[in-house]
């Protein structure tokens, strides 16, 4: 059976103040942050709210809930534009009056927007790990921090941020990426307190910010041409990295390792850029030179076998990598390792 809660969220502390009256739990204050604690027959976990000047707030959500929970944002109020990213588990978001429920993956962010008569709704499940960080923005009070920056922004934005009262509904959803991934655990492992607490996790809220706001800008470019890498194709670049490590004596070409993890060619090509600074094909060529070394080294395979092993179908050109790697021809290198291992047997 679900539990509908009814939160104000017009300060991202009414959050915390609304669920721990309706849970009919206390609450923890310390400065501008407001903590509650989900009691142990609903779940485990807790919510926590930061506060900070011109409007900006952040709600992190960190739980395991025994039954879904149901968020109903009250109708009548102008909301705070909500810029959320989900790290853990699936959730959904729909608003009021719409038919359209939407699965917020892990890994994704959405930048939302509600009306006064058409709320938020988040539908969190049960015996699911929930870690959400959201930012939260009075767009009316945010002006004067934004309002000399916005001629130069996209039009979307623009309009966006000058919805100060919040007549347009907006909802965009994408993958989000390394960067911000980091600067999300910046924020939530921050072990310092009073005034260094504050001026930190304020700053960091600024970059994520600041990040989003590029990333949604870079979203708008063909994928093929985009120049920030998500967390969610690292992930898969990742497994492309396992593929090549586990089946380097069969592995396929570029095309198929991409199919095989879910990407196109260029973006893999780009992942691999950025996140190694070399191609594909140059990686895939240095793991089989290196895996090659290990085995001259550990093995009592000879060069041939070693050279099909690591899936080179030419002993000459396996041998001309070797030596341009490491400066020695394999055979060479064979005999050094074997006759540093009689010297050390007989010594």
């Amino acid at each position: 059976m679900k539990k509908k809660i009814r939160l104000q969220d017009q300060k991202v502390q009414d959050i915390v103040i609304d669920m721990a009256n309706d849970l009919g739990v206390s609450y923890e204050k310390s400065n501008q942050e407001y903590c509650v604690s989900i009691p142990e027959n609903m779940g485990s976990g807790y919510i926590r709210s930061f506060e900070f000047d011109f409007g900006v707030g952040v709600v992190e959500t960190d739980y395991l809930l025994k039954k879904e929970f149901q968020f109903h944002l009250k109708k009548g109020i102008v909301h705070p534009l909500k810029v959320i990213f989900n790290r853990e588990s699936n959730f959904f978001h729909c608003f009021e009056e719409d038919d359209k429920l939407n699965e917020v993956k892990r890994l994704e962010s959405v930048i939302a927007a509600s009306t006064p008569t058409n709320n938020h709704i988040f539908k969190i499940p049960a015996d699911q790990p929930i870690c959400i960080f959201s930012l939260e923005i009075n767009r009316k009070l945010f002006e004067e921090k934004i309002e000399s920056f916005l001629p130069d922004m996209n039009e979307d934005l623009m309009n966006l941020f000058r919805d100060v009262n919040g007549i347009r509904q907006f909802y965009y959803k994408n993958y989000y990426s390394l960067e911000i991934s980091k600067l999300i655990s910046e924020f939530t492992e921050c072990e310092l307190t009073g005034f260094m607490r504050q001026v930190y996790l304020e700053g960091k809220a600024y970059e994520i910010f600041t990040l989003l706001l590029k990333q949604y800008l870079d979203d708008l470019r063909d994928p093929d041409k985009r120049q920030i890498i998500r967390q969610a194709t690292i992930e898969s670049i990742e497994t492309a990295v396992s593929i090549i490590e586990n089946e380097i004596e069969t592995i396929g070409n570029i095309v198929n390792i991409a199919k095989r993890v879910g990407l196109n060619q260029n973006t893999l090509q780009n992942g691999f850029k950025q996140l190694y600074n070399t191609s594909v094909n140059e990686f895939i060529k240095n793991h089989r030179i290196e895996t090659a070394k290990d085995l001259l080294e550990s093995s009592n395979l000879n060069i041939t076998e070693i050279t099909y092993k690591v899936g080179i179908n030419s002993r000459s050109y396996f041998s001309k990598l070797f030596k341009k790697k490491y400066g020695i021809a394999p055979k060479q290198y064979l005999d050094k390792v074997r006759n540093n291992k009689d010297d050390s047997r007989s010594a």
